[in-house]
């Protein structure tokens, strides 16, 4: 167990007053992380207070900041909701990432349709180069994001590469290793005719990672930033489905996808079939739906 006097004075250290914990429920939901809604009170006042907090191994502590750092970049931007970072931090047996304790509902009319907008509002916000300042993690994969020029050269090499590499030490089938190979020798044929902007993505954009509040207004957690090919976050959206109609609709009427985005989103869920194969092995199948995948994009060249 994470020295929750330690954390509490972190938490008082970062508000700027004395928080006095009284109670602790820990959440399901999460593969990773231990989770903890944790509440109480601000000294000499009856402000009861909440906060929702992450727990890892100690070693981990280089994920929750980069996480707590990915969080304040969307949310520096203003144009969509993410849960605040308080702190984080380690004590002598745990990391820890504090944030804002958000409830959730089920939205209104104008929910997904305001989703959608505020995506593409923050897709908008671009960077000289894509990467990132710092690596970061995807699940618990380290994902690389040294900061290049070239969009292509980046996805080769810090992003499909680097999983055909871990694919092959997974022990996947030569075939697979070798038909990556060949798509990456060949991925400039899918970007003719289109140059991408280094525009911010949230990186996991599952139907996990995001909900809406009580108000109805969007929130997005859990990201694994970069600047990227505003493609990769929306070819995500639909690799597990979750995301409404509507969203789709505002998103393309604020910024219409590429004709050719329909061909390149597999190049992108890709990336995301050969991680989850080297989280969770081949037992759902993973290896054989990448090397599916891999045929069809080959077949397209």
């Amino acid at each position: 167990m994470p020295n929750w006097s330690k954390i509490e004075q972190k938490i008082s250290a970062s508000i700027g007053k004395s928080f006095q914990l009284k109670k602790r429920s820990s959440v399901a939901g999460g593969d990773i992380n231990q989770a903890y809604q944790i509440s109480g009170l601000i000294e000499n006042s009856d402000t009861q207070v909440s906060f929702f907090i992450k727990l890892n191994q100690k070693s981990l502590l280089n994920m929750f900041e980069a996480e707590a750092t990915g969080l304040q970049e969307i949310e520096q931007t203003q144009t969509i909701h993410v849960p605040r970072v308080i702190c984080s931090g380690a004590d002598e047996n745990q990391s820890y990432l504090v944030l804002e304790n958000l409830s959730f509902a089920g939205g209104n009319s104008h929910s997904a349709e305001q989703l959608g907008q505020q995506l593409a509002a923050m897709h908008k916000q671009t960077a000289p180069q894509f990467g990132w300042s710092r690596d970061n993690t995807i699940g618990s994969t380290r994902q690389i994001n040294t900061q290049t020029e070239y969009w292509i050269d980046f996805w080769r090499e810090s992003r499909l590469g680097y999983q055909f590499e871990l694919a092959k030490q997974k022990g996947c089938a030569k075939s697979l290793q070798q038909k990556g190979e060949k798509l990456l020798n060949n991925l400039d044929d899918f970007f003719a005719d289109y140059k991408p902007k280094p525009s911010l993505l949230h990186g996991d954009l599952w139907s996990g990672n995001y909900a809406y509040l009580k108000s109805g207004e969007p929130v997005i957690f859990d990201p694994a930033v970069y600047y990227g090919d505003r493609e990769a976050d929306m070819a995500m959206t639909e690799l597990f489905g979750g995301f409404p109609s509507e969203f789709y609709s505002a998103y393309n009427e604020a910024w219409p996808l590429d004709k050719g985005y329909q061909q390149r989103k597999t190049l992108y869920n890709l990336y995301h079939i050969l991680n989850h194969y080297h989280l969770f092995g081949d037992g759902d199948g993973y290896a054989m739906r990448a090397e599916s995948m891999t045929d069809q994009l080959l077949a397209s060249l």
